[in-house]
């Protein structure tokens, strides 16, 4: 199991206070591959850059990929960097590989059209969501950060300095995001009103 994959099995099975989007989504599980890549290790952080490293590869495949397109030369990548260009559509990639692999299968789907996508009874779903009834805090920060609150007790303190500094740049980058949104809606609101008034 890992944690992209169990981020997703959340977003999907719990009820949020608000909808999770693709954007915000990929922008999570950027951050939840770098801290599985953290965790092989196959990367370090230095400075809040991603050092890449010289030990075996993870071997879920999505993780593969996300090695294969580290920065491998200096000064390296910024994390905050790392999630905007990795985040780009990685919420569908993780879908798509879902379903390829009979994770998620489609309801209510008609001729040429797709249906919603629903996760199925499996061994991996069963347990990303005992990992997050148990309150494990970095999934518990990856949720919270996209609107899923736990609703249990106070997590532990995250004592992993890197991992933290992750987690620390997805809120940074989901709030860029939201902020991002809100001017556009203004800008489009202004637009709105000009139209109008001729």
């Amino acid at each position: 199991m890992t944690t992209p994959r169990d981020l997703l099995i959340v977003a999907m099975d719990v009820e949020g206070t608000r909808d999770v989007g693709p954007g915000d989504l990929s922008l999570a599980l950027a951050g939840a591959e770098l801290i599985e890549l953290l965790k092989t290790p196959t990367i370090r952080l230095d400075a809040g850059r991603i050092v890449p490293g010289h030990l075996p590869l993870p071997a879920d495949p999505l993780l593969v990929e996300a090695a294969a397109v580290l920065m491998m030369d200096e000064p390296y990548e910024l994390v905050g960097d790392w999630l905007w260009r990795r985040g780009d559509s990685l919420a569908e990639a993780y879908m798509a590989a879902f379903e390829a692999d009979g994770l998620v299968v489609r309801q209510g789907s008609r001729p040429f059209r797709g249906g919603q996508r629903v996760l199925v009874d499996s061994p991996l779903r069963r347990g990303a969501m005992e990992r997050w009834e148990s309150g494990e805090p970095v999934l518990r920060s990856l949720a919270e950060s996209l609107g899923i609150q736990h609703g249990g007790a106070e997590p532990s303190e995250i004592d992993d300095y890197a991992v933290a500094m992750v987690l620390g740049a997805v809120n940074d980058a989901l709030l860029e995001l939201e902020g991002e949104r809100q001017k556009r809606g203004i800008e489009q609101a202004a637009f709105d009103n000009v139209w109008r008034g001729f």
